[in-house]
């Protein structure tokens, strides 16, 4: 935690962090254009998560949907990640 900030802001910032991460995760359900919208949901849901440990989250369902969803997101963006490169490949193969 910044030792400049008094409690009301530090708590006022995990809010919203929670909530950035929640509006991250709904963003990273966007197939393969929302990958990196995930991958920054996890990390503000992580970042939050350290200053919990200090400090009472009133928006703690936020960060924790945000990074369930975020996790959703990103298996399901690198699956499709993962066939259409595979498609792209064997196809090019199939045409050799």
């Amino acid at each position: 935690m910044n030792a400049n900030l008094s409690i009301p802001e530090m708590k006022i910032r995990m809010l919203r962090s929670s909530i950035r991460c929640f509006g991250l995760g709904l963003l990273g359900l966007i197939p393969i254009i929302g990958l990196p919208f995930a991958l920054a949901a996890l990390w503000v849901g992580g970042q939050v998560r350290e200053k919990e440990r200090k400090l009472w989250n009133a928006a703690k369902p936020f960060r924790v949907w945000g990074v369930i969803i975020a996790a959703f997101g990103t298996v399901v963006s690198s699956i499709i990640l993962i066939i259409a490169i595979a498609h792209v490949t064997l196809g090019a193969i199939n045409y050799l």
